[in-house]
């Protein structure tokens, strides 16, 4: 049976189950049309395959992508070494191993280093661990919001606009903490706010511009930009909280803000929210794109009910929180068990800490490649590979942070285990970063501002309860604590996530009306026929 795709014609096969909306775990993709709206139904084989241009528009927005969630969360981790320097450091406690303490290598010179290393603010364990968590606070807020504004009025506008408003709160960072704590609180929950539409918005975009089996590659490109951000910033951050520039620790948020605003301009003149609106795409490439995603182009209702009773959806939600408590555990308080537990100084902080995320963002590109390859020569299925990279993302931290509890004061040995654990959870970004995409590319959105929004309580708990849990106790019993609730944490999510998840596009992504019409064309196909005669006519 023939069928239109807008410049395309193509087929489908009549013998597919009505109720088969996506591209499943063992087929191919194929497009299909209901009144001039491009879908896909699985077929054996793609009639319109990859262009063989040297450098397509859709790896220009990767690389911008990349670049503005690199600079996003530099933006948003800066603070995490920063506030090292801003606070009073606490005296020392020369203690044994077997105290739960472990002994600094300058303890003779405490003195000296506390005259030499004064913060300028008296905060606590719970107060610092307050102000870390209060930037989920705001980006809780706009996440949901994020996402559907980029579905109606386009990725470029919403992403674009968050990064450059979060650069601009950036700058005014320093001024504010020097007011007082709570303006500076207040800030930290108006960055949040900012960013919160971005991931939704980035989303959005990536569904309608990457085909389904390239997401592992580019959702690894575009999302590792995380990682990269993190490992240029904690190390700048401790640099230059160590040198006298721009009075020291203020010049972190100075540094970055600024180069925030300078990508943003970049954006606006490279990036577009839907291939069809680029001006300098090629037909193949824009043909091929077109071809292969299941968008509509448009805005769709949400369905609150199907959405919110579908099992995969569910799974996606659990597992997404599960993760993001282990992950932001480490990403916020990682340069403060290293200064207060393993005792380094400013500048190695901020190398070690970046460490981990490198390793994460190396063995991402490497590892979605390695997917990407598998997945087109048709050697590995999507939901095989979903389910596999969110396994070692979840499980391979989880067993980190077990092995963690034992490392004691081997400060190689804890960056050993650390480098592991963090940089195996890079394989996620071809597993559960991909499942928006996967589930309903119309809405993705959408659902990853349900997923970011409920996850973000991970962001806003898992710090205030590390900061409640070494609150006068900062000892490797209290850190040990803080690993075995993480990894538990972890090992259930992976576990929710494998057992539930599909790849397949849910009846749901389309209209209750187009979903009406497909079911009708199923049981009386001469339906279709006879409107492709009088197409044809």
């Amino acid at each position: 049976m023939s069928v239109r795709h807008g410049d395309f014609q193509s087929r489908i096969d009549d013998n597919k189950d009505e109720s088969s909306f996506g591209y499943g775990s063992d087929t191919k993709t194929e497009i299909w049309t209901v009144v001039g709206e491009t879908r896909i139904l699985p077929v054996e084989n793609q009639s319109i395959k990859e262009t063989k241009e040297c450098w397509g528009t859709r790896y220009t927005l990767g690389i911008m992508g990349f670049l503005g969630v690199s600079w996003v969360y530099a933006m948003r981790v800066n603070l995490s070494v920063a506030i090292v320097a801003m606070v009073r450091p606490k005296n020392y406690t020369n203690g044994s191993h077997d105290e739960g303490v472990c002994a600094h290598p300058d303890a003779q010179n405490n003195t000296d280093r506390d005259e030499n290393e004064n913060g300028e603010f008296d905060w606590d364990e719970s107060t610092q661990g307050l102000i870390l968590s209060v930037f989920f606070c705001g980006y809780l807020i706009t996440n949901l919001f994020g996402g559907r504004l980029a579905e109606y009025y386009g990725g470029k506008l919403v992403f674009g606009w968050g990064i450059f408003l979060t650069a601009i709160l950036t700058l005014l960072t320093p001024l504010c903490a020097k007011a007082s704590l709570g303006l500076f609180i207040a800030i930290r929950i108006l960055e949040g706010v900012t960013e919160g539409v971005i991931f939704p918005a980035m989303n959005c975009m990536l569904a309608s511009w990457i085909p389904p089996l390239e997401r592992a590659r580019f959702n690894s490109l575009v999302f590792s930009g995380s990682q990269f951000g993190t490992v240029v910033t904690l190390p700048v951050s401790g640099w230059l909280c160590g040198t006298d520039f721009l009075g020291g620790w203020p010049s972190v948020f100075y540094v970055f803000g600024s180069t925030g605003i300078i990508w943003g301009i970049g954006w606006y003149f490279l990036a577009y929210s839907q291939p069809e609106f680029h001006p300098r795409i090629s037909q193949e490439e824009k043909a091929y794109i077109v071809h292969n995603c299941a968008t509509s182009g448009k805005p769709i209702p949400i369905p609150w009910k199907a959405i919110f009773t579908s099992v995969p959806f569910w799974s996606m939600m659990i597992t997404q929180i599960g993760y993001n408590w282990g992950f932001y555990t480490l990403l916020t308080e990682l340069p403060t068990y290293l200064t207060n537990i393993q005792h380094m100084d400013m500048t190695n902080n901020g190398i070690m800490s970046a460490l981990p995320y490198l390793i994460m963002w190396i063995f991402s590109l490497v590892y979605s490649n390695i997917m990407s390859h598998l997945l087109s020569t048709g050697k590995l299925s999507i939901i095989f590979v979903r389910r596999l990279s969110t396994a070692i993302g979840t499980y391979g931290p989880s067993i980190g942070l077990i092995l963690m509890c034992f490392v004691n004061c081997n400060q190689v040995l804890a960056m050993l285990v650390l480098c592991i654990a963090v940089g195996l959870s890079g394989s996620n970004y071809s597993g559960i970063s991909c499942s928006p995409q996967d589930l309903a590319p119309n809405l993705a959105g959408t659902i990853l501002g349900f997923t970011n929004s409920a996850a973000t309580l991970s962001g806003i708990f898992a710090p205030s309860v590390t900061g409640l849990i070494i609150k006068g106790n900062p000892t490797l019993w209290g850190w040990r604590t803080v690993f075995l609730i993480s990894s538990s944490i972890y090992f259930v999510a992976g576990t929710v996530y494998i057992i539930f998840i599909s790849a397949d596009v849910q009846p749901w992504n389309f209209p209750q009306e187009e979903r009406m019409k497909k079911r009708e064309s199923v049981s009386n196909p001469n339906i279709e026929v006879n409107q492709d005669k009088k197409a044809n006519a």
